[in-house]
């Protein structure tokens, strides 16, 4: 008999499986999703996830064997954690908070993850900022049997240029499995609203879906605001769009909510604008799709068009889309340093596993599976859990990524554009205007709210305080403060990044 002891997310191929195993596609979703995952674990075993599309992380405990069987999917959409206690209890659960409250759980903080996330600003790699707490890693499988822990990987990005197809048809395979997404992304009877920024991302897929409701976020400073981009495209596609505008005063009040429903630090500042716009989606709707997983597979980030000049220099630095901190920085403000803890050993197995492909493909494949896990799921689940939203991704998908790794390099980017068969692809549906912008990213005020003394109150409470001190030479911490009052605004990255992780530690150790 199988147990489903947790489970979250959302199965998309669920009518092909219901067929395949003999399911009753009526069912309810709940238990329409609870029969697909026994029935796909008694066909399949621990392959079962090679045959479901989606977002998923699940427990199974098979009674037969007395084995526990838990598997996160390809991508890390939806996080796992696991703690094996003095005792050798194994404690697991998709939230932190859950194993967090049960017996046998000894609350310790992990100080070897800040010295990482000083330099990425997420907790990245299967350890936690709780010391003997881990993240099951995506693409991964744990079985629990006899007191053992055994962790298999059952997939990993792989890379396999086919040099046979022109761009066009590359364009027409990437729109055609678009158009199969929008299909399987909900059931004819849902309703969802989409969000939408000035990027090409967001818009195709609020083009190729049925959605009439767009959500955007916007800002007084017209330098940092797209929703006026959002609010032309949804026009152009003749949806409607609502705009939430976000204040400094709501920015900064949010934090501590977003930290403590993050579990973990994060110091993307773009989360905090994203929990806002969250939470006020969730008063009109309980589904909303968004955009992620374009810019890791299809080459949208313009750091990107620098590849071939990093060519083998790439394995010896590039650890992710972020990388605030060198290590001398962090040698002089951490009390406690470490030399042998350093994001590029995260990266190792990526490069190895990527060794003679080209430089692009390998900055693909570590950002797919440390930057997007680590920072863009997390905050996505995270932050729309906390609204009561659910949140899907018709781009995350492997048939997407699958077009991905066979096409080569220079239909990703080039001199002039990124993201070039993709922006090709939605061009079809899309004015060429819009599918051709220039990439912004999701900005937010913050450089500048930073250095405001209306906002910044509790910003200066945290990195001038006994708890800061724990850990930080306070000498070097008003360095950086004083350098970025003084002008130098580059430095807002390293205040925001330290001042999320404060926060974060006053909710789990000082608060609770």
């Amino acid at each position: 008999m199988i147990e489903i002891r947790k489970y979250r997310g959302h199965i998309r191929n669920w009518q092909a499986l219901c067929e395949e195993l003999g399911i009753d596609a009526g069912l309810s979703r709940e238990a329409r999703e609870a029969e697909i995952l026994t029935k796909a674990y008694e066909a399949w075993g621990t392959e079962m996830a090679n045959h479901m599309h989606g977002m998923f992380a699940f427990a199974l405990w098979d009674t037969d064997v007395q084995k526990l069987v838990c598997i996160r999917d390809q991508f890390g959409t939806k996080p796992f954690y696991y703690y094996l206690t003095a005792g050798g209890e194994l404690l697991y659960g998709t939230m932190v908070r859950e194993i967090l409250s049960q017996d046998g759980f000894v609350k310790e903080l992990n100080e070897e993850q800040l010295q990482i996330y000083m330099s990425l600003t997420y907790p990245a790699g299967e350890d936690t900022f709780f010391k003997g707490m881990k993240k099951l890693m995506p693409g991964c499988c744990l079985v629990w049997q006899n007191g053992a822990i055994s962790i298999t990987r059952y997939w990993k990005p792989e890379f396999h240029a086919d040099e046979t197809k022109t761009l066009d048809e590359w364009a027409d395979e990437i729109h055609s499995t678009v158009a199969q997404m929008m299909e399987e992304v909900k059931t004819p009877d849902e309703t969802a609203y989409s969000f939408l920024s000035g990027g090409v991302d967001s818009s195709y897929v609020l083009a190729m879906s049925d959605v009439q409701m767009s959500a955007s976020c916007g800002y007084d400073d017209e330098r940092f605001d797209e929703s006026g981009l959002a609010k032309q495209t949804a026009d152009i596609l003749e949806r409607d769009n609502s705009r939430c505008l976000v204040t400094p005063e709501d920015y900064f009040a949010v934090v501590p909510y977003v930290m403590y429903n993050m579990e973990q630090p994060l110091g993307d500042a773009s989360a905090i604008a994203f929990a806002i716009a969250c939470r006020e989606t969730a008063k009109q709707s309980k589904l909303c799709y968004s955009g992620e997983g374009a810019d890791e597979f299809f080459g949208g980030y313009n750091m990107y068009r620098n590849a071939e000049r990093y060519g083998e220099n790439l394995k010896t630095f590039y650890v992710g889309n972020t990388n605030i901190m060198k290590e001398e920085e962090k040698q002089r403000i951490l009390k406690h340093y470490n030399p042998d803890v350093l994001p590029i050993k995260l990266v190792e197995h990526i490069y190895e596993e990527t060794e003679g492909l080209d430089p692009l493909t390998k900055m693909s494949a570590v950002d797919i599976q440390i930057w997007l896990e680590g920072d863009i799921y997390l905050n996505v689940d995270k932050m729309s859990t906390a609204a009561g939203l659910e949140i899907r991704m018709p781009l995350t998908d492997r048939r997407i990524f699958g077009i991905a790794s066979r096409m080569p390099s220079r239909f990703k980017v080039n001199e002039e554009q990124n993201k070039v068969a993709f922006r090709t692809a939605a061009a079809k549906v899309l004015p060429e205007e819009i599918a051709f912008r220039k990439k912004l990213g999701f900005i937010v005020p913050i450089r500048i709210w930073l250095a405001d003394e209306r906002y910044n109150q509790d910003v200066q409470r945290l990195l001038f305080s006994e708890i800061a001190e724990k850990f930080f030479h306070m000498e070097e911490l008003r360095s950086i403060w004083e350098e970025y009052i003084g002008g130098n605004s580059d430095n807002w990255r390293k205040v925001w990044m330290i001042y999320t992780f404060l926060v974060w530690y006053e909710e789990y150790f000082v608060k609770r």
